[in-house]
């Protein structure tokens, strides 16, 4: 059976993620990222499911092990993100002091925390928040998680959807070591890579000539220091097109002259939400 590894408890965003990918895969929850990384690094046939930005809050801040461990990207999923206010069965929100979940969730719902008058405390994430408080069995705790972690934990939903703004969505990476890539036709693609420039003054902007003058749109163009420096950076960037296509090879050829390092990460489907107005 393929493996999916994810980071978090059961019950997590990316479990859910998981979950809908491929719910015939075993899926198994790494404490943290590097571990997932390492995983899937080390086993050909196993994956993992990454949060790579979200919709409200931006990027996850994933992007380093992106650099480090170069996996092939297979495809992206957008998974709609649905807050829950979770307690101790009985429990009513008035009883509820203390609200415990991942830095995000809690900015995700800043405005019903003010509202309520609840102390936030940042977890290392939604699900095990949930867990934690299940274990806790006390009142004044609550927990703002998924409703797959209230099911999991056997907490009650106090307050569904509490998130400040509807239609939020995280954007996964489904990520392993073999290297797949689609055949090239009429639907739609995004290719990614990453790049380190020559140093050299303009360089960033000589190098995205080649885009321009071939009409390739960027969806993402992210810098990173290297190794803890400030003068020296990688750029992770997406484009839409599959990289077979002829203005696309120009471009990464233009951008190629300008380059001291150029990896693809990936080519796939883009996800047919991209295509929605949310």
């Amino acid at each position: 059976m393929n493996k999916i590894y994810f980071q978090g408890t059961y019950g997590a965003y990316s479990h859910l993620a998981s979950l809908a990918i491929n719910p015939n895969a075993e899926i198994i929850p790494c404490k943290t990222f590097d571990e997932c990384f390492i995983k899937a690094s080390n086993e050909k046939n196993s994956k993992i499911v990454i949060p790579e930005s979200n919709r409200i809050t931006g990027n996850i801040g994933i992007e380093y092990l992106i650099f480090k461990y170069r996996l092939n990207i297979y495809s992206e999923y957008f998974q709609k993100i649905e807050h829950n206010l979770l307690g101790q069965p009985g429990t009513k929100l008035t009883d509820i002091k203390n609200v415990f979940s991942h830095a995000q969730a809690l900015s995700q719902c800043s405005k019903f925390i003010k509202k309520n008058n609840l102390n936030e405390h940042i977890r290392a994430d939604t699900a095990g928040s949930a867990e934690m408080i299940s274990k806790n069995k006390k009142k004044e705790e609550a927990a703002i998680a998924s409703i797959l972690s209230a099911e999991t934990y056997g907490l009650e939903i106090i307050k569904k959807n509490i998130e400040n703004e509807s239609g939020n969505l995280t954007r996964f990476l489904v990520m392993g070591k073999d290297l797949i890539q689609p055949e090239y036709s009429d639907k739609k693609y995004i290719t990614s890579f990453l790049f380190k420039l020559k140093s050299k003054p303009a360089a960033l902007y000589q190098s995205l000539g080649g885009f321009a003058i071939n009409g390739v749109n960027l969806t993402k163009l992210q810098s990173y220091p290297e190794k803890n420096s400030f003068d020296s950076f990688f750029f992770l960037c997406d484009l839409d097109g599959h990289i077979e296509d002829k203005k696309v090879q120009k471009s990464l050829e233009e951008l190629g002259l300008h380059c001291q390092d150029f990896h693809v990460l990936g080519v796939f489907e883009a996800d047919p939400i991209r295509e929605k107005k949310l």
